[in-house]
């Protein structure tokens, strides 16, 4: 991971005052490239990074069920990779109703390009069809408890402008 701040970057057509100043030099492309692809962004959320493994990746852009151990071949793939923001990543991922959806009904899984492997087991089916129940359920008591909040607002609006109304007409007598 890159920590230098601007301020502290590195002059690639300085002379290094160490001992490896003998090797010879590389080109600022050359350079440029291993670091590139060592070390993604500091402190890359796990939101941009889903993005990013959606654009280059067949697996996650095409919503396919992700094979076991996809975690491994994203390191492999990308060394510098954060492991809490890759998990973050997979878990926004996997727990979004797109990817359980296609779960519940997929036959094999994918690695990340796409390529089918292993079979889903039903077990794994029937977990996805699960989450989206529940999360369906949730939704729909989150409508019906705003429903009733609404309704009880409105009840106690109406029952507060009888109460005005009495008062109003038995306080002119």
């Amino acid at each position: 991971m890159n920590t230098n701040t601007p301020a502290e970057s590195v002059d690639i057509n300085a002379t290094p005052d160490t001992p490896d100043a003998q090797q010879p030099a590389q080109s600022p492309v050359a350079q440029a490239a291993p670091a590139a692809a060592a070390a993604p962004a500091p402190a890359q959320s796990a939101r941009s990074l889903l993005k990013q493994l959606q654009q280059e990746y067949p697996a996650f852009r095409d919503c396919l069920p992700l094979s076991i151990g996809i975690d491994k071949q994203l390191q492999e793939r990308m060394p510098g990779l954060d492991k809490k923001t890759m998990r973050a990543a997979l878990g926004i991922h996997t727990g979004s109703m797109r990817y359980l959806r296609a779960m519940e009904k997929a036959k094999v899984r994918h690695d990340l390009d796409g390529t089918a492997g292993a079979e889903v087991p039903e077990a794994h089916r029937l977990h996805a069809k699960e989450q989206l129940q529940q999360r369906f359920k949730k939704e729909a008591d989150r409508k019906k408890a705003e429903r009733d909040a609404a309704l009880e607002e409105e009840n106690n609006r109406k029952r507060q402008e009888k109460l005005q109304a009495l008062a109003s007409k038995f306080s002119k007598n």
